[in-house]
Parts: structure tokens; C-alpha cells; sequence
């Protein structure tokens, strides 16, 4: 029997992007090295060290989000545990989206996610940082 997709990526990242604050390129431009900012990356390691990252930014793979934001898993990272705003990005904004929506989801907030990506970011001509 094959499956019967009811809510396709589609659907899922218009409700994301519905229930999420997008923001440019440029607005993180001027947030980068701001004190009550988080920018977390939730790209691989083979796209962080093809590619680098936005300066500053935590390295968050975004199989393990879920684990580390929540302050009662093994793997939390205290850097979810902020009074701060994070926001959210990876190569074109549709893993960043449904991040986002889970992590607000979750609790965590304010949360926001990078419209368009690092893509958008690299276009933009953002700063980037290697990754060793």
C-alpha cells in the first residue's frame, strides 16, 4: 500500500512562516556581535565547513534542536536557556521555518528565522566566517 500525504512540505512551511517572524539579510547584518541576539545555524558540519557561517553564529545541527533547547533532556545546551531572542537559519529558510515553529512551540522565545538563508545571506553579501 503506498503512503497518503495529507500535509505536504508545502502546507508545512506556509504555516511555519505564518507563525514565525521572518527577518532580512540586512536586519542580521546589523545584529551580528549583539548581546541579546542568538543566531544558531542549524545546517551540517559538511555545509558549515564547505560554506562557513555567519559570524558569531552557534552551530546547531537541526537533528539535535529539539534535545538541546529542552533544559530537562541529557543533551540541553545552556545557550537555549537565554533571555535573549535567537534566530534561526540554514541554506534556503525551510529547515530555519520549521525550527523556528518548533522552537516556539517549545517555548523558546522571541524566535525569528532568516528569510532566504544563508543563500540570501551570501547574496547579500553578509560576512562569513570559516569553519575549521
Amino acid at each position: 500500500m503506498t503512503q497518503t500525504i495529507t500535509r505536504g512540505i508545502a502546507t508545512l512551511l506556509a504555516e511555519a512562516n505564518a507563525a514565525v517572524e521572518t527577518v532580512s539579510p540586512e536586519t542580521v547584518k546589523a545584529l551580528i556581535g549583539a548581546e541579546d541576539h542568538v543566531i544558531v545555524d542549524l545546517r551540517d558540519f559538511r555545509e558549515l565547513k564547505r560554506e562557513g557561517k555567519i559570524p558569531g553564529a552557534f552551530s546547531c545541527p537541526r537533528g539535535m534542536l529539539e534535545f538541546w533547547i529542552d533544559p530537562d533532556s541529557p543533551y540541553h545546551k545552556p545557550v537555549f536557556n537565554q533571555d535573549k531572542r535567537y534566530i534561526f537559519y540554514c541554506a534556503s529558510a525551510w529547515r530555519s521555518a520549521l525550527a523556528a515553529k518548533t522552537a516556539q512551540e517549545m517555548g523558546l522565545k522571541p524566535v525569528a528565522h532568516l528569510e532566504g538563508g544563508f543563500s540570501a545571506w551570501k547574496a547579500a553579501g553578509g560576512a562569513i566566517e570559516p569553519v575549521e
